[in-house]
Protein backbone atom coordinates (compact mmCIF):
# COMPACT_ATOMS: atom_id res chain seq x y z
CA UNK A 1 0.00 0.00 0.00
CA UNK A 2 0.98 3.55 -1.02
CA UNK A 3 0.32 6.19 1.62
CA UNK A 4 0.12 10.07 0.53
CA UNK A 5 2.66 12.21 1.95
CA UNK A 6 1.66 15.88 2.03
CA UNK A 7 4.93 18.14 0.97
CA UNK A 8 5.52 21.81 0.84
CA UNK A 9 8.33 23.80 -0.92
CA UNK A 10 9.73 26.80 1.09
CA UNK A 11 11.09 29.26 -1.46
CA UNK A 12 10.70 28.89 -5.03
CA UNK A 13 14.05 30.13 -7.11
CA UNK A 14 15.79 27.36 -8.74
CA UNK A 15 16.68 25.12 -5.89
CA UNK A 16 12.69 25.05 -5.50
CA UNK A 17 11.45 24.27 -8.65
CA UNK A 18 14.49 21.17 -8.58
CA UNK A 19 13.13 19.80 -5.16
CA UNK A 20 9.40 20.23 -6.88
CA UNK A 21 10.89 17.94 -9.77
CA UNK A 22 11.93 15.51 -7.61
CA UNK A 23 9.04 15.21 -5.62
CA UNK A 24 7.08 14.58 -9.04
CA UNK A 25 9.66 11.96 -10.81
CA UNK A 26 10.54 10.20 -7.47
CA UNK A 27 8.00 7.09 -8.12
CA UNK A 28 8.68 7.11 -11.64
CA UNK A 29 12.48 5.87 -10.85
CA UNK A 30 11.65 4.54 -7.68
CA UNK A 31 8.37 2.62 -7.59
CA UNK A 32 8.60 0.56 -4.72
CA UNK A 33 8.44 3.87 -2.60
CA UNK A 34 5.94 3.00 0.04
CA UNK A 35 5.44 7.24 -0.15
CA UNK A 36 3.80 9.09 -2.78
CA UNK A 37 4.54 12.90 -1.96
CA UNK A 38 1.30 15.16 -2.40
CA UNK A 39 2.32 18.84 -3.68
CA UNK A 40 -0.22 20.68 -1.06
CA UNK A 41 2.03 24.14 -0.29
CA UNK A 42 4.41 26.39 -2.07
CA UNK A 43 5.29 29.62 0.19
CA UNK A 44 7.59 32.36 -1.90
CA UNK A 45 7.86 35.72 -0.72
CA UNK A 46 8.11 37.09 -4.10
CA UNK A 47 5.20 38.43 -5.31
CA UNK A 48 3.23 36.32 -7.88
CA UNK A 49 5.75 33.69 -7.97
CA UNK A 50 4.32 31.07 -6.07
CA UNK A 51 1.13 31.32 -8.25
CA UNK A 52 2.81 30.68 -11.18
CA UNK A 53 4.93 27.61 -9.27
CA UNK A 54 1.24 26.43 -8.74
CA UNK A 55 0.00 26.82 -12.18
CA UNK A 56 2.87 24.88 -13.52
CA UNK A 57 3.61 21.93 -10.84
CA UNK A 58 0.06 21.37 -9.21
CA UNK A 59 0.62 22.92 -6.00
CA UNK A 60 -2.46 22.78 -4.15
CA UNK A 61 -2.18 26.32 -2.35
CA UNK A 62 0.10 29.07 -2.42
CA UNK A 63 1.39 31.38 0.37
CA UNK A 64 4.10 34.24 1.11
CA UNK A 65 4.76 33.73 4.70
CA UNK A 66 6.03 30.23 5.54
CA UNK A 67 4.69 30.54 8.52
CA UNK A 68 1.17 28.98 7.06
CA UNK A 69 3.13 26.26 6.04
CA UNK A 70 4.59 25.31 9.56
CA UNK A 71 0.95 25.60 10.70
CA UNK A 72 -1.22 23.44 7.74
CA UNK A 73 -1.42 19.92 9.12
CA UNK A 74 -1.75 18.50 5.48
CA UNK A 75 1.82 18.80 5.19
CA UNK A 76 4.27 16.44 6.57
CA UNK A 77 7.56 16.77 5.33
CA UNK A 78 9.16 20.31 3.88
CA UNK A 79 11.93 21.24 1.46
CA UNK A 80 13.58 24.76 2.61
CA UNK A 81 14.78 26.13 -0.77
CA UNK A 82 14.97 29.68 1.12
CA UNK A 83 18.07 32.01 1.11
CA UNK A 84 20.83 31.27 3.60
CA UNK A 85 20.06 33.45 6.57
CA UNK A 86 16.65 31.84 6.81
CA UNK A 87 17.58 28.65 7.25
CA UNK A 88 17.67 28.45 10.78
CA UNK A 89 14.58 30.04 11.56
CA UNK A 90 12.48 27.98 9.04
CA UNK A 91 14.46 24.68 9.60
CA UNK A 92 13.66 25.13 13.62
CA UNK A 93 10.32 26.04 13.15
CA UNK A 94 9.13 23.13 10.72
CA UNK A 95 10.79 20.60 12.70
CA UNK A 96 8.86 21.75 15.82
CA UNK A 97 5.98 21.71 13.92
CA UNK A 98 6.73 18.38 13.49
CA UNK A 99 7.60 18.37 10.09
CA UNK A 100 10.37 15.98 8.14
CA UNK A 101 12.66 18.51 7.03
CA UNK A 102 15.17 18.73 3.70
CA UNK A 103 16.78 21.33 3.63
CA UNK A 104 19.40 23.07 1.52
CA UNK A 105 23.22 23.08 2.65
CA UNK A 106 24.44 24.92 4.09
CA UNK A 107 21.97 24.75 6.94
CA UNK A 108 22.11 28.63 8.00
CA UNK A 109 25.13 31.06 8.15
CA UNK A 110 27.65 29.04 10.89
CA UNK A 111 28.18 26.04 12.53
CA UNK A 112 25.92 27.45 15.62
CA UNK A 113 22.53 27.34 12.65
CA UNK A 114 23.28 24.00 11.14
CA UNK A 115 23.76 22.51 15.25
CA UNK A 116 20.02 24.40 16.33
CA UNK A 117 18.45 22.97 13.11
CA UNK A 118 19.81 19.62 13.79
CA UNK A 119 19.19 19.65 17.29
CA UNK A 120 15.05 20.39 16.54
CA UNK A 121 15.07 17.64 14.12
CA UNK A 122 16.21 15.32 16.83
CA UNK A 123 14.02 16.75 19.85
CA UNK A 124 11.20 16.60 17.25
CA UNK A 125 12.27 12.74 16.41
CA UNK A 126 11.37 14.02 12.16
CA UNK A 127 13.84 13.13 9.50
CA UNK A 128 16.22 15.55 8.32
CA UNK A 129 18.13 15.86 4.90
CA UNK A 130 20.22 18.37 3.32
CA UNK A 131 21.40 18.80 -0.13
CA UNK A 132 24.60 17.36 -0.53
CA UNK A 133 23.77 16.40 -4.05
CA UNK A 134 27.15 15.53 -5.25
CA UNK A 135 27.88 12.59 -3.15
CA UNK A 136 25.03 10.93 -5.04
CA UNK A 137 26.28 10.34 -8.34
CA UNK A 138 27.18 7.07 -9.21
CA UNK A 139 30.75 7.53 -9.90
CA UNK A 140 31.51 9.15 -6.77
CA UNK A 141 29.80 6.12 -4.61
CA UNK A 142 32.19 3.96 -6.57
CA UNK A 143 34.99 5.63 -5.62
CA UNK A 144 34.14 5.61 -2.45
CA UNK A 145 33.46 1.90 -2.55
CA UNK A 146 36.85 1.53 -4.03
CA UNK A 147 38.58 3.68 -1.64
CA UNK A 148 37.30 1.67 1.11
CA UNK A 149 38.17 -1.56 -0.31
CA UNK A 150 41.54 -0.54 -0.82
CA UNK A 151 41.52 -0.88 -4.40
CA UNK A 152 44.17 2.27 -4.55
CA UNK A 153 46.15 0.99 -1.42
CA UNK A 154 46.45 3.80 1.64
CA UNK A 155 45.07 7.37 0.88
CA UNK A 156 47.98 9.52 0.78
CA UNK A 157 46.46 13.14 -0.34
CA UNK A 158 43.26 14.50 -2.16
CA UNK A 159 42.35 17.54 -4.25
CA UNK A 160 38.91 18.94 -4.24
CA UNK A 161 37.72 21.38 -6.44
CA UNK A 162 34.70 23.54 -7.33
CA UNK A 163 35.22 26.36 -9.56
CA UNK A 164 32.48 28.86 -10.97
CA UNK A 165 31.92 31.57 -13.32
CA UNK A 166 28.78 32.43 -12.13
CA UNK A 167 30.06 35.60 -10.24
CA UNK A 168 32.71 36.90 -12.63
CA UNK A 169 31.02 39.57 -14.61
CA UNK A 170 31.56 42.92 -13.15
CA UNK A 171 28.00 43.73 -13.46
CA UNK A 172 26.13 40.83 -11.29
CA UNK A 173 24.19 41.90 -9.04
CA UNK A 174 24.56 42.80 -5.37
CA UNK A 175 22.24 40.59 -3.93
CA UNK A 176 22.28 38.29 -0.57
CA UNK A 177 24.56 36.29 -1.50
CA UNK A 178 27.50 38.44 -1.62
CA UNK A 179 26.61 39.96 2.24
CA UNK A 180 27.43 38.81 5.31
CA UNK A 181 24.55 38.84 7.43
CA UNK A 182 22.28 37.47 4.68
CA UNK A 183 24.59 35.40 2.50
CA UNK A 184 27.18 34.08 5.21
CA UNK A 185 30.41 33.06 4.28
CA UNK A 186 30.47 33.68 0.25
CA UNK A 187 32.05 31.17 -1.57
CA UNK A 188 32.80 28.73 1.46
CA UNK A 189 29.01 28.50 1.75
CA UNK A 190 28.26 28.60 -1.57
CA UNK A 191 30.64 25.69 -2.92
CA UNK A 192 33.22 24.76 -0.29
CA UNK A 193 30.39 23.59 1.81
CA UNK A 194 30.20 20.80 -1.06
CA UNK A 195 33.63 20.29 -1.54
CA UNK A 196 33.94 19.10 2.48
CA UNK A 197 30.95 16.86 2.23
CA UNK A 198 32.81 15.30 -0.77
CA UNK A 199 36.18 15.02 0.97
CA UNK A 200 34.26 13.72 4.19
CA UNK A 201 32.20 11.35 2.31
CA UNK A 202 35.26 9.98 0.47
CA UNK A 203 38.04 9.82 3.25
CA UNK A 204 36.42 10.31 6.46
CA UNK A 205 37.01 13.08 9.41
CA UNK A 206 38.77 16.10 8.99
CA UNK A 207 40.54 16.84 11.90
CA UNK A 208 42.47 20.01 10.91
CA UNK A 209 42.78 22.78 8.64
CA UNK A 210 44.37 26.00 7.41
CA UNK A 211 42.75 28.96 4.89
CA UNK A 212 43.35 31.36 3.07
CA UNK A 213 40.19 33.57 1.30
CA UNK A 214 39.96 36.18 -1.15
CA UNK A 215 37.65 39.07 -2.47
CA UNK A 216 38.35 39.99 -6.24
CA UNK A 217 35.44 41.69 -7.18
CA UNK A 218 35.10 44.07 -4.14
CA UNK A 219 31.83 46.18 -5.54
CA UNK A 220 28.74 45.31 -7.30
CA UNK A 221 25.72 47.25 -8.26
CA UNK A 222 22.49 47.21 -6.13
CA UNK A 223 19.36 45.45 -8.22
CA UNK A 224 16.52 47.94 -8.46
CA UNK A 225 14.00 44.98 -8.94
CA UNK A 226 13.23 41.37 -7.87
CA UNK A 227 16.25 38.86 -8.80
CA UNK A 228 16.25 35.65 -9.38
CA UNK A 229 19.58 33.78 -9.91
CA UNK A 230 22.53 35.62 -10.98
CA UNK A 231 21.12 38.53 -12.10
CA UNK A 232 22.81 41.64 -13.66
CA UNK A 233 22.41 44.88 -12.46
CA UNK A 234 24.44 47.78 -14.58
CA UNK A 235 24.59 51.11 -13.53
CA UNK A 236 22.89 50.93 -10.02
CA UNK A 237 24.70 52.17 -7.20
CA UNK A 238 27.66 50.40 -5.83
CA UNK A 239 27.99 48.66 -2.69
CA UNK A 240 30.66 46.48 -1.36
CA UNK A 241 31.38 42.62 -1.34
CA UNK A 242 31.36 41.59 2.05
CA UNK A 243 31.88 37.79 1.78
CA UNK A 244 34.25 35.68 -0.10
CA UNK A 245 35.00 35.07 -3.69
CA UNK A 246 37.68 32.38 -3.33
CA UNK A 247 39.21 29.78 -0.88
CA UNK A 248 42.01 28.15 -0.78
CA UNK A 249 42.38 25.42 2.62
CA UNK A 250 44.80 22.78 3.14
CA UNK A 251 43.55 19.52 5.20
CA UNK A 252 43.99 16.81 7.33
CA UNK A 253 42.09 13.81 7.71
CA UNK A 254 42.04 11.53 10.89
CA UNK A 255 43.51 8.86 8.88
CA UNK A 256 46.37 11.03 8.23
CA UNK A 257 45.57 11.44 4.60
CA UNK A 258 46.54 15.23 3.61
CA UNK A 259 44.08 17.39 0.99
CA UNK A 260 43.66 20.94 -0.39
CA UNK A 261 40.12 22.15 -1.37
CA UNK A 262 40.14 25.03 -3.36
CA UNK A 263 37.00 26.84 -4.61
CA UNK A 264 36.25 30.31 -6.54
CA UNK A 265 32.74 31.67 -7.83
CA UNK A 266 34.59 34.03 -10.58
CA UNK A 267 36.66 32.00 -11.84
CA UNK A 268 36.86 33.63 -15.99
CA UNK A 269 36.35 30.26 -17.86
CA UNK A 270 35.10 27.99 -15.67
CA UNK A 271 31.58 26.48 -15.42
CA UNK A 272 30.92 24.11 -12.63
CA UNK A 273 34.61 22.41 -12.67
CA UNK A 274 33.71 20.95 -9.82
CA UNK A 275 35.52 17.56 -8.97
CA UNK A 276 38.43 15.32 -6.81
CA UNK A 277 41.42 13.90 -7.25
CA UNK A 278 42.59 10.78 -4.45
CA UNK A 279 46.04 9.37 -4.16
CA UNK A 280 46.94 6.00 -2.47
CA UNK A 281 49.70 4.22 -2.53
CA UNK A 282 48.46 1.57 -5.05
CA UNK A 283 46.50 4.11 -7.45
CA UNK A 284 44.26 6.99 -7.98
CA UNK A 285 40.78 7.90 -8.73
CA UNK A 286 40.04 10.83 -10.56
CA UNK A 287 35.94 13.07 -11.31
CA UNK A 288 34.70 15.66 -13.14
CA UNK A 289 30.86 16.59 -12.40
CA UNK A 290 31.15 17.51 -16.47
CA UNK A 291 31.41 14.31 -17.17
CA UNK A 292 29.54 13.01 -14.48
CA UNK A 293 28.81 9.48 -15.96
CA UNK A 294 32.72 8.49 -15.92
CA UNK A 295 35.38 7.23 -13.08
CA UNK A 296 38.91 7.59 -13.86
CA UNK A 297 40.68 4.70 -12.09
CA UNK A 298 44.06 4.00 -11.74
CA UNK A 299 45.31 0.80 -10.17
CA UNK A 300 47.40 -2.40 -10.24
CA UNK A 301 51.07 -3.05 -9.12
CA UNK A 302 53.37 -0.88 -11.83
CA UNK A 303 53.36 2.18 -9.37
CA UNK A 304 55.51 3.90 -12.32
CA UNK A 305 53.97 4.55 -15.35
CA UNK A 306 50.62 3.00 -14.24
CA UNK A 307 47.47 4.07 -16.44
CA UNK A 308 44.71 5.74 -15.90
CA UNK A 309 41.46 3.43 -17.08
CA UNK A 310 38.16 5.78 -17.88
CA UNK A 311 35.24 3.27 -16.28
CA UNK A 312 31.72 4.16 -17.50
CA UNK A 313 29.14 3.38 -14.49
CA UNK A 314 26.66 1.54 -15.03
CA UNK A 315 23.26 -0.20 -13.11
CA UNK A 316 25.28 -1.94 -10.67
CA UNK A 317 26.87 1.48 -9.64
CA UNK A 318 25.03 3.33 -6.91
CA UNK A 319 21.44 4.51 -7.94
CA UNK A 320 22.62 4.77 -11.36
CA UNK A 321 20.37 1.34 -12.66
CA UNK A 322 17.19 3.57 -11.47
CA UNK A 323 17.40 6.26 -14.15
CA UNK A 324 19.11 4.15 -17.20
CA UNK A 325 19.25 0.47 -17.99
CA UNK A 326 23.03 0.27 -19.17
CA UNK A 327 26.94 2.36 -18.92
CA UNK A 328 27.58 5.46 -20.84
CA UNK A 329 24.02 6.27 -20.96
CA UNK A 330 24.18 9.72 -19.09
CA UNK A 331 22.61 10.76 -15.89
CA UNK A 332 22.43 14.45 -14.89
CA UNK A 333 22.39 17.28 -12.22
CA UNK A 334 18.57 16.76 -11.70
CA UNK A 335 18.63 13.07 -11.50
CA UNK A 336 20.93 13.21 -8.40
CA UNK A 337 18.27 15.42 -6.74
CA UNK A 338 15.85 12.89 -7.63
CA UNK A 339 18.08 10.01 -5.39
CA UNK A 340 18.10 12.93 -2.81
CA UNK A 341 14.92 12.98 -2.86
CA UNK A 342 14.04 9.02 -2.84
CA UNK A 343 16.68 8.89 0.36
CA UNK A 344 14.77 11.62 2.20
CA UNK A 345 11.34 9.80 1.85
CA UNK A 346 12.90 6.33 2.30
CA UNK A 347 14.18 7.83 5.64
CA UNK A 348 10.74 8.89 6.31
CA UNK A 349 9.24 5.64 5.20
CA UNK A 350 11.56 3.46 7.30
CA UNK A 351 12.60 5.44 10.28
CA UNK A 352 16.03 5.32 9.56
CA UNK A 353 18.62 8.05 7.69
CA UNK A 354 19.75 7.44 4.57
CA UNK A 355 21.60 9.98 2.55
CA UNK A 356 23.10 13.18 3.70
CA UNK A 357 22.03 14.16 6.92
CA UNK A 358 22.05 17.27 9.33
CA UNK A 359 25.11 15.74 11.12
CA UNK A 360 27.09 15.82 7.98
CA UNK A 361 25.73 19.54 7.91
CA UNK A 362 27.08 20.17 10.85
CA UNK A 363 30.27 19.13 10.51
CA UNK A 364 30.77 20.69 7.04
CA UNK A 365 29.95 23.97 8.40
CA UNK A 366 32.09 23.35 11.39
CA UNK A 367 35.02 23.13 8.96
CA UNK A 368 33.83 26.47 7.25
CA UNK A 369 33.48 28.16 10.65
CA UNK A 370 37.28 27.12 11.05
CA UNK A 371 38.69 28.03 7.30
CA UNK A 372 37.00 31.68 8.45
CA UNK A 373 39.06 31.72 10.94
CA UNK A 374 42.01 30.36 9.84
CA UNK A 375 42.21 32.68 7.38
CA UNK A 376 41.94 35.80 9.55
CA UNK A 377 44.38 34.67 11.54
CA UNK A 378 47.16 32.15 9.13
CA UNK A 379 47.25 29.60 11.55
CA UNK A 380 45.81 26.07 11.46
CA UNK A 381 42.75 25.47 13.61
CA UNK A 382 41.91 21.85 15.17
CA UNK A 383 38.06 20.83 14.17
CA UNK A 384 35.90 19.69 17.15
CA UNK A 385 35.77 15.59 17.62
CA UNK A 386 32.77 14.43 16.37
Amino acid sequence: MVDALGVAVVGFGWMGRVHTQAYARVRHHYPQLPLRPELVMVAEEVPGRAEEAAAQFGFAATTRDWREVAADPRVRAVSVTAPNFLHREIGVAMAEAGKHLWIEKPVGLTAEDARAVADAVAKARVRGAVGFNYRNAPAVETARELIAAGEIGTVTHARVRLFSDYAAHPEGALTWRYERERGGSGVLGDLASHGVDLARYLLGDLVSLTADTAVFVPQRARPTGVTAGHTRAAGGELGPVENEDYVSCLLRFASGARGVLEACRVSVGEQNNYGFEVHGTKGALFWDFRRMNELGVSRGTSYQDQPVSTVYVGPGDGEFGAFQPGAANAMGYDDLKVVEAHRFLRSIAEGRAYGATLADAVRSAEALDAMTRSAATGAWVDLPTP
